[in-house]
C-alpha cells in the first residue's frame, strides 16, 4: 500500500530545494492522503508551459493534442517525450529526487498495484498560473 510520510517529505526535501536553487525555480513538496508526494512549481525562469506545447504537438501534429496556457500536470513516466531544453534538464534530476527510496513492484496483468508511493509533478494551479521570469 503506497504510503508517504512527512518525515519522508522531510528526508527529500533538502536535495529537491537543491536543485530548484540550482535551476533558480521556486517548488513546494506537499504530502496529499498519506500516499502521494506532490511536487509543485510555482515560479522560474523555464518556460515549462513553451516547451510541452512544442513537444507535445510532435512532428506530424496530434489533433487530440491541448495545449496547456497557465498550468499543467507533468505525467512522470513520460515527461522524457513531452518536454525539451531546460525544461527537459530540470526534470531528469528532479523526478528521480521525487522517487529516491520509491518501489514498483506492480503487475498490471493481474491488477495488482504495489509501490511505496505515488508521485505528481505540477506546473502552476488552476487557480494560480505558473509564473515564467524571463531571466
Amino acid at each position: 500500500m503506497a504510503f508517504v510520510s512527512q518525515e519522508l517529505k522531510a528526508r527529500i526535501a533538502p536535495k529537491v530545494k537543491a536543485v530548484c536553487k540550482k535551476y533558480g525555480v521556486k517548488g513546494t513538496l506537499s504530502v496529499h492522503h498519506h500516499s502521494t508526494l506532490v511536487f509543485n512549481i510555482s515560479a522560474g525562469p523555464i518556460d515549462f508551459i513553451s516547451s510541452y506545447n512544442a513537444c507535445g504537438q510532435g512532428p506530424f501534429g496530434d489533433p487530440d493534442f491541448v495545449p496547456a496556457t497557465s498550468s499543467l500536470s507533468i505525467n512522470e513516466h513520460w515527461y522524457k517525450e513531452h518536454f525539451d531544453g531546460k525544461a527537459l534538464a530540470f526534470l531528469e534530476e528532479v523526478i528521480p529526487l521525487l522517487n529516491d527510496g520509491n518501489h514498483d513492484n506492480s503487475d498490471i496483468q493481474s491488477d495488482y498495484f504495489d509501490v511505496g508511493w505515488y508521485i505528481n509533478v505540477k506546473v502552476g494551479k488552476w487557480d494560480k498560473p505558473y509564473l515564467f521570469n524571463k531571466a
